[in-house]
């Protein structure tokens, strides 16, 4: 039987989100100060989805190797160019609506590597 020290713990909790690897805190409480950025190959993938959300669609940023704030900037200018919602969550970046197009130009003129995934 693994002890719970050797199988690395708590990875994710329902009610804080990701936790930390070293401190064991949720990562917004993060006492060591290590920053875990999302692993990523520099392209941003853009995609439709309406898995989940009642047939809504939400177009939907993954792939950024930003930190947090850098992903809060990132889809604060996309929801302003899209004149929509959406949120930032786990690295990924959602906007309300059908606004594939959209966001990949902006994507483009902000100098991203952008790539469209899905159908």
């Amino acid at each position: 039987m693994k002890s719970r020290a050797s199988s690395g713990g708590l990875v994710y909790s329902t009610e804080s989100g990701r936790m930390c690897p070293d401190c064991r805190q949720p990562i917004a409480a993060c006492r060591c100060g290590v920053t875990v950025l999302p692993k990523g190959d520099g392209v941003l993938r853009v995609s439709r989805e309406t898995k989940g959300r009642g047939g809504k669609a939400v177009t939907v940023v993954k792939g950024a190797a930003l930190d947090a704030a850098g992903l809060a900037t990132l889809g604060k200018q996309l929801r302003t160019a899209c004149g929509s919602g959406g949120t930032v969550k786990d690295g990924v970046i959602e906007v309300q609506g059908d606004h594939v197009e959209r966001v990949i130009e902006t994507l483009k003129a902000q100098g991203h590597t952008v790539k469209r995934a899905g159908g």
